[in-house]
């Protein structure tokens, strides 16, 4: 299956380029179950781009250029106990975005996005190894059907895990693994959580769930985070 598509400057991550999360959770709709996603340049906004897909891999290209790639893939992550809403709503008090971020308007954890337009999920710390916060999806995330896409759970799925790696201040998105259980429903609130696993010279890998207030898991992921050579790009 070929299909045109384009990442909306809405979705921006870095201010010319999309939100790694959301651009993989676009690409991994080509894949069917559980994906793996490679980013391969950032994605670019407000263009035509071109999504080939058969269930089992995907590729997004902008003309003769590999945006990113997707293969069904294998994920097992024991996700640690679910806080409550407010303890994600205290940890989220020690956003570090709050105080110093490399792309203060990007569309998942930036704080100077609007509420309705940004999805603002600003994790903090809740212990030494967990970060945690509050979400509650918005009108706005649905499709011609009335549901949340699973891409914006994947791009919920992203952001958090950057910062529960405070050592890696610069890094961006390489590859992002992810398994949706279900979309949410609009205005249900929503705990996303993180954790670090290891780091090996720039690249850094951390995993991350979403689930209700009881402990239902919606989605879980883990993330590739890797310090570029010449610095974060504007």
């Amino acid at each position: 299956m070929i299909t045109e598509t384009r990442i909306e400057s809405r979705f921006n991550g870095p201010p010319n380029s999309g939100n790694g999360g959301y651009s993989c959770g676009l690409i991994a709709e080509g894949v069917d179950g559980v994906a793996s996603v490679q980013l391969r340049v950032p994605p670019p906004l407000d263009r035509p781009l071109v999504l080939e897909s058969d269930g089992v891999r995907a590729t997004l290209t902008d003309g003769d250029v590999v945006v990113g790639e997707a293969s069904a893939a294998d994920l097992e992550i024991d996700v640690p106990t679910i806080p409550t809403i407010a303890e994600a709503e205290q940890a989220s008090k020690g956003y570090a975005g709050f105080t110093e971020h490399a792309f203060p308007t990007c569309f998942v954890c930036g704080p100077e996005r609007a509420i309705g337009d940004g999805l603002r999920i600003f994790a903090g710390p809740l212990d030494d190894s967990l970060y945690a916060a509050p979400w509650i999806p918005d009108a706005s995330l649905t499709g011609a059907d009335g549901d949340i896409e699973p891409r914006y759970v994947w791009a919920a799925l992203d952001c958090p895990s950057f910062f529960s790696n405070p050592g890696a201040p610069t890094a961006l998105l390489g590859q992002l693994t992810a398994e949706v259980h279900r979309v949410p429903e609009v205005g249900e609130p929503i705990v996303a959580i993180a954790w670090p696993i290891r780091t090996e010279g720039r690249k850094h890998w951390a995993r991350s769930a979403l689930a209700t207030s009881d402990g239902e898991l919606i989605g879980a992921a883990e993330a590739l985070w890797i310090e570029p050579k010449d610095g974060i790009p504007t």
